[in-house]
């Protein structure tokens, strides 16, 4: 069985990472059996043995991949039923969209929840390694949130228009494109109280329609979004 190397909180099930739902995602979506490994920032020799510091990691018999990108690229080649159609130019741009936009938009918000979410053992090295980054602590990367909310909740308006059209980014129904965004989006709501969109927002009725994929797989797991 395909094993799936990703990062946890302290409940094993609260399973967190952008890039790892992106792949968990993928391999439901492609009716893909796997065993999902809970790990830990600090537990890096874990997984020395796939060359790489992070996860998420995806063993697949002697196959071993890091980068969920590469992951992905792979699966729809191991695995060519249910096609992610890796080869659409879009999905590149979302790619980059969500990690060159969105992701560093919602950190500015979040991340001093995240470092109160992450177990107790990742929290010292999580707060170094991202005030490194930042150049601040925690506490003042996240200053005027609400000002941050307002300025994020304006960046989703292609979204919004695009959603107003179609049930889903992928047309009428999910696909990549809707996998990428909306793993931000379990990002946040996995390791943030603070609700990120409005009830009467289409992208908040998008999310809710994708929190049921898969027997509302998204929706079984851990969070700390307060509605």
């Amino acid at each position: 069985m395909i094993e799936l190397y990703e990062l946890a909180a302290t409940d094993d099930n609260q399973v967190f990472s952008p890039y790892c739902w992106r792949v968990r995602l993928a391999l439901h979506h492609k009716q893909l059996p796997f065993k999902s490994i809970p790990w830990r920032m600090t537990e890096k020799d874990r997984i020395a043995f796939a060359d790489s510091e992070r996860v998420p990691v995806l063993v697949d018999g002697e196959q071993t991949l890091a980068d969920s990108w590469k992951i992905l690229e792979y699966l729809d080649e191991r695995y060519p039923e249910h096609s992610l159609e890796m080869h659409r130019g879009e999905l590149r741009f979302l790619r980059h969209w969500t990690e060159i936009v969105m992701f560093p938009g919602m950190s500015r918000m979040i991340v001093d929840e995240i470092h109160k979410t992450v177990h107790e053992k990742d929290q010292d090295y999580f707060r170094a390694t991202r005030e490194k980054v930042f150049g601040m602590p925690l506490e003042e990367v996240v200053a005027d949130k609400e000002v941050k909310l307002e300025e994020f909740r304006k960046s989703l308006n292609p979204l919004r228009a695009t959603l107003k059209a179609f049930d889903f980014l992928g047309g009428f129904r999910p696909n990549l494109a809707d996998y990428l965004v909306f793993s931000g989006l379990m990002w946040a709501r996995c390791t943030s109280p603070m609700p990120l969109l409005t009830e009467d927002d289409p992208v908040f009725a998008w999310r809710e329609k994708m929190l049921d994929l898969f027997g509302s797989m998204a929706r079984s797991v851990p969070c700390r979004e307060i509605n």
